[in-house]
């Protein structure tokens, strides 16, 4: 199986890449929810379903105790957990404290894996090897087009992409501003979160 996409022309004419098209990442309806996630996993591990179901049902628990510890939450495998969040800019030192704080998040930063990509002759006759970060949970991922009408596209307003350069992102991570920036990972007022602070999971 493989990641589906459709062929999306861009038409926003004050965009710098107006008219081009990109790859557009589409869904079907189906969401893998606890019970089809126990499933897959018992089948890999020697571990009863119904355990496996008692342990995801209480993740999201043990995620907000330590959020609220203000930790972050590393899985192998996956990647790093944070809260971060929007904050209103205020001229004075003093008026700046937790009332300012608006929209909260969970930022993501996905676990990265070393993946050789070739050889590279240096300058005294050595060779070395070229390789790329690539994410651990997507470096075997394919792409496939589709034309099934029963595929959805990310609706709008959950960041469905960036249209104004040469290419496009695709899935809901979004490129979108927030007042005041994004905390929690380092980043420049205004932009994403940087340091490990990753994209935004709502």
């Amino acid at each position: 199986m493989s990641q589906k996409f459709i062929k999306s022309q861009n038409k926003n004419s004050s965009s710098t890449a107006f008219g081009k098209y990109f790859a557009q990442a589409v869904y079907d309806n189906h969401f893998v929810g606890t019970e089809e996630l126990a499933d897959f996993i018992q089948r890999q591990a020697s571990v009863k379903k119904s355990d496996i179901k008692a342990v995801l049902q209480e993740l999201g628990e043990a995620f907000k105790h330590f959020f609220e510890m203000g930790q972050k939450i590393k899985l192998d495998g996956i990647g790093i957990f944070k809260v971060g969040f929007s904050s209103i800019g205020v001229t004075k030192l003093e008026d700046c404290g937790a009332q300012t704080i608006t929209t909260r998040r969970v930022l993501f930063q996905p676990e990265t894996t070393r993946v050789v990509v070739g050889q590279q002759k240096t300058n005294d006759g050595s060779v070395k090897q070229k390789y790329v970060n690539a994410i651990t949970m997507l470096k075997d991922v394919t792409f496939e087009e589709t034309h099934d009408n029963a595929m959805n596209i990310e609706p709008e307003g959950s960041g469905s992409g960036n249209n104004g350069g040469s290419s496009q992102n695709s899935g809901g991570t979004g490129n979108g501003q927030n007042t005041g920036g994004n905390s929690g990972g380092g980043g420049n007022p205004g932009g994403n979160p940087g340091g490990s602070g990753g994209s935004d999971m709502n």
